[in-house]
């Protein structure tokens, strides 16, 4: 299996996706590392897949893919599934998890500001646990591209960690998150990759991230935020106005 890498122009003011911020993850043992951490687990992608209704010959595109499980177990439905990210390492290894399962997505190294999809619109697209790699201006700019890649009606998935606490009360909710998610070496996400996230990343408020969606032409069809550090939207492409 192959990649296609991004040929859409970088001009040097563009933010520098592609040296990515927090844990470093340049080596196959990083990613294995990281794969385990985030506790990938088919069924719980599956159920996500159905409540977004991706199915065969879904056109379905995973930006921030990550070690790909999400984009696999699209495939493995029979959707037209696209993996997007700027790390090698990642997509390597999301390559070997598609080629165990006998799948073939497409995959492409490229970021959330230059990936240009030259497919069909999409139906469906998603990212989890990515757009925090940008500050806040370049992520409303992520999502205009996101908006732009899917037809009118189509439903774009963001999870990620967020904020929907009081700012007033953010250390205290903060430092709750860093103690209660901790684990040791080898067995999870350590207290210096949550510090590190919080001090060097850049997971912003819930109604900040409300309004880029709005500005996006998006529509948040539901919302929920299970814990004041992380949360979720569904969205969809507003329809063309038509004039009377």
């Amino acid at each position: 299996m192959s990649q296609t890498e991004s040929t859409r122009p970088r001009p040097s003011w563009l933010f520098p996706e592609y040296t990515p911020v927090g844990t470093d993850l340049s080596s196959p043992t990083a990613v294995a590392s990281y794969d385990r951490n985030q506790g990938t687990d088919s069924a719980a992608d599956d159920a996500l897949l159905n409540r977004l209704g991706v199915t065969a010959g879904t056109s379905f595109v995973d930006l921030g893919c990550g070690t790909g499980s999400l984009v696999v177990q699209a495939a493995r439905r029979g959707a037209e599934a696209y993996g997007v990210d700027v790390s090698e390492e990642m997509l390597a290894h999301a390559q070997d998890r598609a080629q165990r399962f006998g799948v073939t997505p497409h995959w492409h190294r490229a970021g959330f500001l230059d990936y240009v999809h030259c497919a069909a619109p999409a139906d469906v697209v998603t990212t989890k646990s990515a757009l925090h790699q940008l500050p806040d201006f370049w992520k409303q700019q992520a999502l205009l591209n996101a908006a732009a890649m899917l037809r009118p009606g189509g439903t774009l998935y963001v999870w990620d960690v967020m904020f929907s606490f009081d700012p007033t009360e953010a250390e205290d909710h903060l430092q709750r998150w860093i103690d209660s998610a901790s684990r040791p070496q080898g067995e999870g996400f350590t207290r210096a990759n949550f510090e590190s996230h919080v001090r060097d990343e850049f997971s912003t408020y819930t109604w900040v991230l409300e309004g880029m969606i709005e500005q996006a032409g998006l529509a948040i069809v539901s919302h929920s935020f299970p814990r004041s550090t992380h949360g979720e939207f569904v969205c969809r492409k507003r329809l063309p106005t038509t004039s009377a």
